[in-house]
């Protein structure tokens, strides 16, 4: 069934009852196995819920760009020593390429001296 063609009114009433099962201090154990079932969400995750820490991992998690992620601020490299370590390779691999052309060079000439 396409989301554009379901009622509005399915909407409001599952939002009653989730604020009526907000309300309440607690759930029936039946009720909250059907609950753990539907979400796929351990009865013992729902026992245990403290708000306080969900809401110190959610500040602690999300950034400024509301995106989850990890932080880093403490990189264990230095950037300008990666960008010097690219240059020393690459003076190398030019060095390499500029001795194979001479070896290239090199064996030209010989062919050109035999003939």
């Amino acid at each position: 069934m396409p989301l554009t063609s379901v009622d509005p009114d399915c909407y409001r009433e599952s939002q009653k009852k989730n604020s009526l099962l907000e309300a309440k201090e607690t759930i029936d154990p039946r009720l909250l196995q059907q609950i753990s079932a539907a979400l796929k969400i351990p009865v013992e995750a729902f026992e245990n819920f403290d708000e306080e820490q969900a809401v110190n991992v959610i500040a602690n998690t999300f950034g400024d760009n509301g995106i989850g992620y990890q932080r880093n601020d403490n990189p264990t490299f230095h950037p300008i020593d990666k960008l010097v370590e690219l240059h020393e390779q690459r003076i190398v691999l030019y060095e390499r390429m500029l001795k194979e052309k001479e070896e290239m060079m090199e064996e030209l000439k010989k062919l050109i001296d035999k003939k």
